[in-house]
């Protein structure tokens, strides 16, 4: 059976940048104690008229071109998001169409933050099967359109953006790409981080427009607290299970929630800092796409080179947890 590689990367995030002080003049905050707290200078806001799809489209064109290939070339788009257009069709139906990947099937995956690593593990799958010979994973979220820019305590931490990879079969013998994952849920935290309304249980009325309650609500006190532990234990099992030594990989990239829960979840695996990636001060939480836009960053910094190992982790509302390793293919 073959192994699946990632061959190309795409990354797009809209101009507009929102910073730390411009927050200042809409909520109760600093700067001071928003760096602090969360490592977050800026992030950037999608225009109106602008939504998830969008971003998605450029990120994928982006990918695809890298890779010199045609949109009808694709087997199969994951759009991992929480922010769709619509709830149907699904926003896979909506990029498949606008990118002209005629012969492509594909589906929305909701894992929150931990998206894209669950959206990766699949395309893997798919591609490892060998029913699939090109699977795009995209992660793409629109944070801005269900943040509340008077809830000084989730405001600060989202911002718009889109990533998207291609996943290949490696060739016989290349010793690169797909290694292993550990994903999970733990449902039990399903009410510490969570959009409450517009839904099967809480339909939209005019009483749940008023009460907010189609915004991000989250108890960060709890989000925190399982997020630094479990980046750290889903990392740390996934090493063994592959019989991989925290020495030999080149870069932890994890999700960017949290500067200080990264920190954590690196210096209890015991890697140093200059072999993770940190990226929250220029982008804030995109959800879905902090991985893919962080991921750029490593190869553009020269910690992500072609045989590295890279450990991919997230954690997420629901709770959701995520982990993977490849060996990077380019």
């Amino acid at each position: 059976m073959p192994r699946a590689k990632i061959t190309a990367l795409g990354c797009h995030v809209p101009a507009g940048v929102l910073t730390n002080h411009d927050l200042e003049q809409m909520v109760d905050t600093s700067d001071e104690w928003i760096i602090e707290r969360t490592g977050i200078r800026e992030r950037h806001i999608a225009p109106e008229g602008i939504a998830t799809s969008d971003m998605a489209v450029e990120a994928a064109r982006e990918a695809l071109a890298q890779r010199g290939i045609e949109p009808a070339s694709i087997d199969a788009i994951i759009v991992c998001t929480v922010t769709p257009d619509m709830f149907f069709p699904s926003t896979a139906c909506l990029v498949q169409d606008r990118l002209g990947a005629k012969g492509a099937w594909g589906f929305d995956l909701v894992a929150a933050c931990s998206g894209f690593v669950y959206g990766l593990t699949t395309g893997a799958h798919l591609v490892a099967s060998g029913s699939h010979k090109r699977v795009l994973i995209i992660g793409a979220d629109t944070m801005s359109r269900i943040i509340n820019y008077k809830d000084r305590g989730t405001c600060v931490l989202f911002g718009d953006g889109a990533g998207a990879v291609l996943i290949e079969p490696a060739a016989e013998g290349e010793d690169a790409g797909f290694i292993g994952f550990l994903n999970e849920i733990d449902g039990s935290g399903g009410d510490y981080l969570k959009m409450p309304a517009g839904g099967s249980r809480l339909p939209a009325t005019h009483d749940t427009v008023d009460q907010a309650l189609h915004y991000v609500h989250q108890d960060g006190h709890q989000v925190f607290k399982y997020a630094v532990r479990k980046m750290h234990e889903a990392c740390r099992e996934l090493l063994e299970r592959t019989g991989t030594k925290v020495q030999d990989v080149a870069v932890l990239i994890p999700h960017q929630a949290n500067r200080r829960i990264i920190t954590a979840a690196a210096e209890r695996l015991g890697l140093p800092c200059d072999r993770v990636l940190i990226n929250i001060d220029r982008f804030g939480n995109t959800t879905a796409a902090t991985i893919p836009l962080a991921t750029q960053d490593a190869i553009t910094q020269g910690k992500l080179k072609k045989g590295d190992l890279v450990l991919f982790a997230a954690v997420g509302a629901g709770f959701t947890v995520g982990a993977n390793l490849w060996r990077w293919a380019y």
